[in-house]
């Protein structure tokens, strides 16, 4: 097959020197693979088979479960650290989580490289997770729909919230105001401004994907800003 360009989304220890891994591909979305002699010490390809990576990449199986047959790095893995490094985990175990096996994904492909290059700088990190975020809900079929449940127009001086059943907005007092909401239809997802409101529309909409079990990354990054603030505290 055509070498595929991938990043590595998760990697576990597999028998002695294999790893069972978790990849983004560029025309077959996540593709589940076992690395063989990946975790051989001085293996060349447990150098290059790093997140953040981008890579070059081959298979060969039938069944879910592919076995990889060339790894090759594209390029140098992306420089994260802290904050940053907490937002590329909670993208890899977002679509980790959540993108079927396989499912062709160009563009989440494209926004997770996007997301990888912004993910350094402070002030670009809100607005590349939520486009990030978006283009997953648009592959599943579960974007907001920035109208009624019935489809009329948001009013822009009424306070709406998202509703999970008809993935559109319903009035409530405590929501989001209905001009925010359609400068976000617009696709001002990077706005500084709304960045609060992208992060409570995309949450909203990722929680019933994602079900009852908690995102470790999210935790993490919970830890952090508890952390922060107690040392500001003090």
């Amino acid at each position: 097959m055509t070498p595929q360009p991938a990043y590595l989304l998760h990697k576990r220890p597999y028998r002695e020197t294999s790893a069972l891994v978790e990849l983004l591909t560029l025309d077959h979305g996540r593709v589940r693979a076992v690395a063989r002699g990946v975790q051989r010490p001085g293996s060349r390809a447990r150098a290059t088979l790093q997140p953040f990576a981008p890579l070059h990449i081959t298979w060969s199986g039938q069944g879910e479960l592919k076995r990889l047959s060339l790894m090759e790095s594209r390029a140098p893995a992306a420089m994260l650290a802290g904050e940053g490094l907490l937002c590329g985990l909670y993208a890899n175990e977002l679509l980790t989580r959540l993108l079927p096996v396989e499912l062709p994904v160009s563009d989440v492909f494209a926004f997770y490289a996007a997301a990888l290059e912004a993910l350094p700088r402070p002030d670009g990190r809100a607005g590349a997770l939520r486009r990030l975020e978006l283009s997953l809900l648009e592959a599943l079929d579960a974007e907001p729909r920035f109208c009624t449940p019935g489809g009329q127009a948001l009013d822009p001086q009424t306070r709406y919230r998202f509703d999970v059943d008809s993935r559109a907005f319903v009035v409530a007092e405590a929501g989001i105001d209905g001009r925010t909401l359609k400068l976000l239809s617009g696709g001002d997802w990077r706005e500084p401004g709304l960045a609060g409101a992208a992060k409570a529309v995309t949450r909203a909409a990722l929680a019933p994907l994602l079900g009852s079990r908690p995102l470790r990354s999210r935790e993490w990054m919970q830890q952090l800003v508890a952390r922060r603030r107690s040392g500001q505290a003090s």
